[in-house]
């Protein structure tokens, strides 16, 4: 059943050999068919069968026209020339020529193809005028413009066959390229949302670890001597990981494609939730100090989000490499830009955690540059360390 759809197609040398076979035989019968009866000036069978020879010739030199275009259009055009240079009888021995010129156009390579054809018809013409100058009857010498004309429109066909080749190859190739343009596009959007939820993950698990550590710590600490510390401090921890849990739920609900779907759960978190940030980080240990000026412009939902984030992972590395401290946290939205800045006062005599290098920095850096912004951190001269974020408000085709 599979294969009843499979046309029977010889191959191409086949069909090569066919062509070549049909051209002969029409051109050799048809020339005799039209000269039958007639008195011709010099008969076929004249210089040893020069005319046969010569149809002959021209016909199965379409073997090959396909592998050698031109050498074959150069054997049918010197066989044509000969022919009607010697006065054989006019009959359709022009055959292979077309064929060979639109071979020629069709498969050739353009601009060199029909320079060679537009040369060759050129001395076809000359020739076969003056070979025709006593023609008789006169009325014969249409014939000769009819194969000056066959000529030009066999190149002219080749020619539009090979240029709507190019310019199916070329549409092809533009339409190959615009699907790897758009997996391309759809890989870079893939890895850009990778990255984002990795980041949002590291924010929210890194500020929930480093505070339920610090927690940890302290309820260990005062389990036996001051319970109700430690009862505070299991109830922050509790609070804590809830929160991280919700954040997550929220994060890992892009992957499952449940954007429009919170339950009300964890909103994204912003500028609206820097107070409760800040209660969590004083709980943690920290002296914190809200700075916090109303934006005169409302704030993008992007800048928002990036600002919660860069105070949030500022406040965990102060946690894990400075301990309890006083921390002072400023918020000024201008407008075109919402400032953040988070300035400690570094360790005191007793050290916090310290967890080690990470990417904390190059992931808020990294926050700041997607929204043009720029962030700068470093220790401060009196000890201590600095965190100054600016994220401007408007796109920057909107700035006077």
């Amino acid at each position: 059943m599979e294969h009843r759809g499979v046309p029977l197609r010889p191959p191409a040398w086949a069909q090569e050999a066919l062509l070549a076979l049909f051209v002969t035989v029409m051109q050799v019968q048809g020339t005799v068919v039209r000269n039958a009866g007639e008195v011709v000036q010099r008969p076929l069978t004249d210089l040893g069968y020069a005319g046969y020879g010569l149809l002959i010739a021209g016909g199965l030199a379409l073997v090959v026209r396909r592998r050698w275009p031109v050498p074959v259009f150069l054997t049918t055009a010197l066989a044509s020339l000969v022919y009607y240079g010697l006065d054989f009888p006019d009959g359709p021995g022009w055959l292979a020529l077309f064929v060979a010129l639109y071979t020629l156009t069709a498969y050739g390579d353009g601009r060199r193809s029909l320079v060679i054809a537009g040369a060759g018809i050129t001395v076809l013409t000359v020739v076969w005028l003056a070979a025709a100058a006593d023609i008789e009857p006169r009325a014969a010498i249409g014939w000769v413009f009819f194969r000056i004309g066959a000529s030009v429109m066999s190149a002219a066909l080749g020619e539009s066959v090979r240029s709507r080749r190019v310019i199916a190859a070329e549409a092809q190739q533009r339409a190959e390229r615009a699907e790897r343009t758009r997996e391309e596009e759809a890989r870079a959007r893939v890895d850009a949302e990778r990255l984002r939820i990795a980041r949002e993950v590291h924010d929210t698990v890194a500020h929930a670890v480093a505070i339920i550590n610090v927690q940890s710590g302290v309820s260990a600490h005062v389990l036996d001597r001051r319970p109700e510390v430690a009862r505070e401090a299991l109830r922050v921890i509790e609070q804590t990981s809830s929160r991280a849990l919700g954040e997550m739920r929220a994060i890992l609900g892009v992957l499952r494609g449940d954007d429009g779907d919170h339950d009300g759960r964890a909103p994204y978190p912003g500028l609206g939730q820097i107070g409760e940030l800040a209660a969590k980080a004083r709980a943690a240990g920290l002296d914190l100090e809200l700075e916090e000026i109303s934006p005169a412009v409302p704030v993008p939902s992007a800048v928002s989000g990036a600002a919660y984030r860069i105070l949030q992972e500022s406040i965990t590395n102060v946690i894990r490499h400075a301990g309890p401290t006083r921390v002072t946290v400023a918020l000024t939205a201008g407008a075109e830009a919402l400032e953040v800045r988070v300035r400690d006062e570094g360790r005191r005599a007793v050290a916090g955690p310290d967890g080690g290098p990470g990417r904390g920095i190059l992931g808020m850096r990294e926050r700041c540059l997607l929204l043009g912004g720029e962030l700068e951190a470093g220790p401060l001269p009196g000890g201590g360390f600095e965190v100054h974020a600016r994220l401007p408000l408007l796109p920057s085709g909107s700035r006077a």
